[in-house]
């Protein structure tokens, strides 16, 4: 059977070419401005990058030195830890060593001639003294363990250790600045007790030759 066409106008393939062409150009244009990516909704957007921050240097010394890497204080000896020193006496040092080595103090510690121990009168055992040369102009700290000295003149009476810190090994006896701290008591030295004067009796003689008092 026959197929009868209706009439109409004659359809032009150039025309439906173009118009496969320009629509395939414009599916090309849109995937080549697609948007960006955005992340899974789960998971917050990266921080912004910030330019890395420098340090700052510490000051050069005006001296052309190395700056400090500390400013603080350094410590302090024990004498002056939380205490100024004030002076005590002062007078002459005198020292003593291998005789002594061993024997049991005042305190009763037996005496080391390599630690930095001392005698002295008055001063609680334990206390902390600084002895100040005023030959050598050295200085160390002892502490008081034992008493004496009971030579005339003479202030404090060191260990051997102490006695070379102060640079008298060899010179016997020589003058000292004694400092404390401020919070040690002072304690006078004892008075030694005078011996009481017997009183003598007058023997008077009698006439008759007896003794009266």
């Amino acid at each position: 059977m026959a197929c009868n066409t209706a009439p109409g106008k004659p359809v032009h393939q150039g025309a439906v070419r173009v118009w496969i062409v320009a629509s395939l150009l414009a599916v090309l244009a849109g995937c080549a401005t697609a948007p960006p990516v955005q992340p899974p909704s789960g998971f917050p957007p990266g921080p912004a990058t910030k330019p890395a921050v420098t340090a700052p240097t510490a000051p050069a010394d005006p001296m052309g030195g190395p700056a400090p890497a500390n400013p603080s204080v350094a410590a302090e000896p024990e004498l002056l830890a939380g205490e100024v020193p004030r002076e005590l006496e002062r007078g002459q040092a005198s020292w003593y060593g291998p005789r002594f080595h061993g024997r049991r103090t005042a305190s009763g510690e037996r005496y080391d001639m390599h630690a930095l121990t001392a005698a002295h009168k008055t001063l609680p055992f334990g206390t902390l003294v600084r002895v100040r040369s005023l030959v050598t102009g050295r200085e160390v700290e002892v502490r008081i363990n034992d008493r004496g000295p009971f030579g005339a003149g003479r202030v404090i009476d060191v260990s051997r250790a102490a006695a070379e810190a102060l640079g008298m090994m060899g010179l016997g006896v020589k003058d000292v600045l004694l400092l404390v701290p401020e919070s040690t008591p002072v304690v006078e030295a004892p008075v030694p007790p005078v011996a009481k004067k017997r009183r003598a009796r007058k023997v008077h003689q009698g006439r008759s030759g007896g003794n009266a008092l």
